[in-house]
């Protein structure tokens, strides 16, 4: 008697196990059993699998779905305005006007066109290095951008002597928007990879971008022909969608939940681990987060979210630092304190800069980073045992602390949730070997 084989055809659609066909194998026979719905379930998975990441959920972190939702919200209300402002900016160039010239056209947009690509040249190189480290902030930062260039295309007709300038003003705009969104949509792609997935949900996410464009597009040009010659109509469209897109892209931003530490994040982590022992997990933290980028905050949201006096110059460079003011006689003290560690801490004004070793490693950098946090820290001052510490007491004081607790505040952070196994902050490429050649120890660290 021949024996009976039997094989489950089983689908992990939506993270769950579930069968969908059996096969059996029995005299000689082939038999095959369709679960009821397998078909439309096979049909559904299809269509699903075109726009989110397979073997979702279980292939991305929580946030995913809710930065999604809003963020494909958001460039849906984008495009639709696009028409609204593309059809300004055609009618302001000469289109359809008699007293239009070709040469006129091309000049003003070939202006247009290289007024943003100097502006995004310009950004890479005075904030590319700050993207990384701020993903949440610049990417908002970046939408805001973009609302300004639709609203420059939209009143440049209005303003003809100044139409020039307005152009060439929301094309840098887009351009800066442009870089920001590209960069920090990197960063937050390798946030949602929990399974080094990130080629796939980069896929899916263009998937997810294209039919918001199209759908986008068709509303868009509706839109664009019913208010086709009424003002008024133009506008509140263009504010009405402004400001939802400013709130889709607020809760897009504010749903994130990233588990990486930046400067803002480990100073609130540390500032909690100070008067509670105990480290607050990332998705408190996101709470707390201000979602503007430093240089564009209110002075009131930076003085709320900044608890450290003096500014930290990581990664400073030896030719960079101020020579009077006894620095000769401070470096054998500095160097003596530090003498185990691959890092220097020096006060130079309002400033603490932290020297790297060529030798660093990136949990060194950790270390240092937070070390230099809790030197400049008003949290960790107004907790110290003087009355009126000096920069002496304070410096001791904080070698005991990271002596006695910073194994066990990273030990906290790894089982928090916390990615420990870098600082994400602008750094520079400058590192220095020192040595005291005086010193009985010899600290040769080359």
């Amino acid at each position: 008697m021949a024996g009976r084989i039997v094989i489950e055809e089983i689908t992990t659609h939506r993270g769950q196990p579930q069968r969908s066909a059996l096969l059996i194998a029995q005299d000689s026979r082939l038999y095959l059993h369709r679960e009821a719905g397998g078909r439309t379930l096979a049909t559904r998975k299809g269509l699903v699998s075109a726009f989110l990441p397979e073997g979702y959920p279980n292939s991305v972190t929580a946030d995913y779905l809710p930065f999604q939702i809003w963020d494909t919200l958001q460039g849906l209300s984008t495009y639709i305005r696009s028409m609204l402002s593309t059809q300004a900016l055609l009618s302001g160039i000469g289109v359809g006007a008699s007293t239009a010239t070709v040469v006129g056209a091309t000049f003003q947009w070939f202006l247009r066109d290289f007024t943003g690509m100097l502006g995004g040249i310009l950004f890479t190189l005075y904030q590319g290095s700050n993207l990384d480290s701020n993903a949440k902030q610049w990417r908002l930062a970046a939408d805001f951008l973009n609302d300004i260039g639709m609203l420059m295309d939209l009143i440049s007709p209005l303003f003809p002597r100044a139409f020039l300038t307005l152009l060439c003003i929301g094309s840098a705009a887009r351009s800066v928007t442009g870089v920001a969104s590209g960069a920090t949509r990197a960063a937050l792609t390798q946030h949602f990879a929990c399974q080094k997935n990130a080629a796939d949900i980069s896929a899916k996410e263009g998937s997810q971008e294209t039919a918001a464009t199209l759908v986008g597009m068709l509303f868009g040009m509706l839109l664009a022909r019913l208010t086709a010659g009424h003002t008024g109509a133009i506008w509140s469209a263009f504010l009405f969608l402004t400001a939802f897109h400013m709130y889709a892209n607020y809760r897009a931003v504010r749903s994130l939940c990233l588990n990486s530490l930046n400067a803002e994040r480990l100073l609130i982590v540390l500032n909690a681990h100070l008067k509670t022992h105990k480290v607050v997990d990332p998705m408190k933290v996101a709470t707390k987060e201000q979602l503007l980028p430093h240089i564009l905050a209110p002075l009131s949201m930076r003085r709320g979210t900044k608890n450290t006096e003096k500014a930290i110059v990581f990664g400073a460079r030896i030719s960079s630092l101020q020579l009077e003011n006894g620095l000769e006689n401070l470096l054998p003290i500095v160097l003596k304190k530090y003498q185990r560690e691959l890092y220097l801490l020096i006060f130079q004004r309002k400033t603490i800069q932290v020297l790297l070793h060529k030798n660093s490693t990136p949990d060194d950098h950790l270390r240092a980073y937070t070390h230099a946090v809790l030197l400049g820290n008003s949290e960790f001052r107004s907790g110290s045992k003087f009355n009126s510490p000096s920069v002496e007491d304070l410096e001791n004081e904080c070698l005991s602390w990271m002596a006695e607790h910073y194994s066990s505040f990273i030990s906290q952070l790894k089982l928090s949730g916390w990615a420990t196994d870098r600082i994400c902050v602008p750094s520079t490429t400058w590192r220095a070997t020192w040595v005291d050649e005086s010193s009985p120890l010899e600290m040769k660290l080359n």
